[in-house]
């Protein structure tokens, strides 16, 4: 029996050609047919944020229709940072918003420190700017190669810890606190 193999018809021969030219899909050992597969494995894959994302955010953010909005915004902000990456880098990266800080801005800045979430939207926007000025200027990798690589393994491993449970206490299956992490603040 012969494996099961998903095809896609081209567009055309010249849009495939034109892809393969801009990208170096062929250069780089693949087909389009093989790239459209694997940005539809990513997207389903990352979809997960499409929903996670706005129900995290509205606890935060009060608006009229707060999770529709923020749904909406997820996904253009995935749209387009996906695109620029693809048509600007020329990488086949998709990109969405972090989880984490997503996280920490709700629970921790907002919902714990009981900073209104409009003040903290800006203070996002001028850390944004910040972090241009030090991508632009060299500094910002710099900084990155100056952590050591078992504090970056150390971080990643937190806020996976942190998102976990954000899951387990939406499960039921963590108790909710005044805080989520207040079971170890002194």
């Amino acid at each position: 029996m012969e494996p099961f193999v998903l095809e896609f018809p081209t567009i055309s021969g010249y849009t495939d050609r034109m892809l393969d030219r801009y990208f170096g899909i062929t250069a780089s050992g693949s087909t389009v047919g093989r790239e459209v597969r694997a940005g539809m494995a990513t997207f389903l894959t990352m979809s997960y944020i499409l929903f996670v994302n706005p129900d995290i955010l509205s606890k935060a953010i009060q608006v009229p229709n707060a999770f529709g909005q923020l749904l909406f915004a997820t996904a253009m902000a995935s749209a387009i940072g996906s695109i620029v990456m693809g048509v600007m880098a020329r990488y086949p990266f998709a990109t969405a918003p972090g989880m984490g800080l997503n996280a920490y801005f709700t629970y921790t800045v907002c919902l714990t420190q009981k900073i209104p979430w409009q003040i903290a939207l800006g203070a996002v926007f001028v850390e944004g700017i910040i972090f241009l000025v030090l991508s632009f200027g060299g500094i910002r990798q710099a900084v990155v190669n100056s952590i050591p690589r078992n504090l970056k393994y150390a971080t990643a491993a937190g806020i996976g810890i942190f998102l976990c449970m954000i899951g387990l206490q939406q499960a039921g299956w963590w108790p909710r606190t005044r805080s989520l992490t207040s079971r170890w603040a002194a």
